[in-house]
C-alpha cells in the first residue's frame, strides 16, 4: 500500500492551467525527485500536497485512506486541514527562518507549542540538539539567522522541519537561493536523510544530486507528468523528446 497517492490533481490560476491532471504514488521510505523547467508546475504541485495551495480538483490518499478531496466542501477549510498538514514537513527555497530567534529557538519553537509538561519540553530540547548535530550546526545554536551563511540557514530549516516528525519531508528547490559553494553542504545533509523510514519529495534543478538520491524521478512539463521512472532510466534512457531536450540543456549548464 502506498504511503501517499495523488489522483488527478488540477490547479488553475486565472486563465492559466498549471496542473493538468497529476497522478503518482509514493512508498514509505522512498525518495521521489521532481525535475522540470521553470513553469512546469513542480512547485505548485508540492504546495498543493502541503495544503499551501488548494487544488481545483483531485484526491489525496494517505496510507490507503482518503485524506482530502477537491473541490473542498468544508466551509472552514483552513481549520479542517491543520491536522492533515502535520503529515508533511516543508523546506522552502528561501529558508523562512524567524530572524529574531536563534537557530536553536527556530528549531524548538513549533514543537514546544504542543508541549504540556516540563518533561516534554526537555525532551524537545534534547531532540533539537541532536538534530542540530545531525545537520552539523551544534556550534551555532545561539546564532541568529543573520549571523549564518545561506547554507547554514537552510540546514537549520531542515532541522526545524524534522523536529515536527513529519511522515513526508518535502523540499522545494532547497539550493536555488544558495551560491554554488554552499550548495554541496545542504545536498549532503539531504542525502544523509535517505534510508530507513525517511520519505521525501524533492523538487530540484541539481541533476547529479537527483541521480544519486532518487528512488523514483518524475519529469514534469507543461503541467503534466511527461515521464516517470527510476533515475537510471530517466537519466540514462529517456523516451520522451521533452525529457531528452530538458536533460540536454541541463548538461550544457554544468
Amino acid at each position: 500500500m502506498a504511503l501517499l497517492e495523488i489522483r488527478n490533481f488540477r490547479k488553475r490560476f486565472n486563465d492559466t492551467e498549471v496542473l493538468k491532471g497529476i497522478d503518482f504514488t509514493l512508498e514509505k521510505g522512498e525518495v521521489l525527485v521532481i525535475i522540470g523547467s521553470s513553469g512546469s508546475g513542480k512547485t505548485t504541485l508540492l504546495r498543493c500536497i502541503n495544503f499551501l495551495e488548494t487544488p481545483d480538483e483531485g484526491q489525496m490518499f494517505f496510507n490507503g485512506e482518503l485524506l482530502q478531496e477537491y473541490p473542498v466542501s468544508v466551509k472552514n477549510f483552513e481549520r479542517a486541514v491543520q491536522d492533515k498538514r502535520k503529515h508533511f514537513g516543508m523546506v522552502f527555497q528561501s529558508f523562512n527562518l524567524f530572524p529574531h530567534y536563534t537557530a536553536f529557538k527556530n528549531v524548538i519553537l513549533a514543537p514546544t507549542l504542543k508541549a504540556s509538561t516540563p518533561v516534554e519540553e526537555e525532551f524537545i530540547r534534547q531532540k533539537a540538539y541532536s538534530l542540530m548535530e545531525k545537520v552539523g550546526l551544534q556550534d551555532k545554536l545561539n546564532n541568529y539567522p543573520c549571523e549564518l551563511s545561506g547554507g547554514q540557514q537552510q540546514r537549520v530549516a531542515i532541522a526545524r522541519a524534522l523536529a515536527l516528525e513529519p511522515e513526508i519531508l518535502c523540499f522545494d528547490e532547497p539550493t536555488s537561493a544558495l551560491d554554488p559553494e554552499l550548495t554541496g553542504e545542504v545536498l549532503k545533509v539531504i542525502k544523509s536523510l535517505k534510508g530507513g523510514d525517511t520519505t521525501m519529495i524533492v523538487v530540484t534543478h541539481e541533476m547529479e544530486f537527483a541521480k544519486s538520491v532518487a528512488d523514483k524521478v518524475i519529469f514534469m512539463a507543461d503541467g503534466v507528468i511527461e515521464e516517470e521512472g527510476t533515475p537510471e532510466r530517466i537519466f540514462g534512457n529517456p523516451t520522451s523528446e521533452k525529457t531528452k531536450a530538458f536533460l540536454l540543456k541541463a548538461s550544457e549548464r554544468v
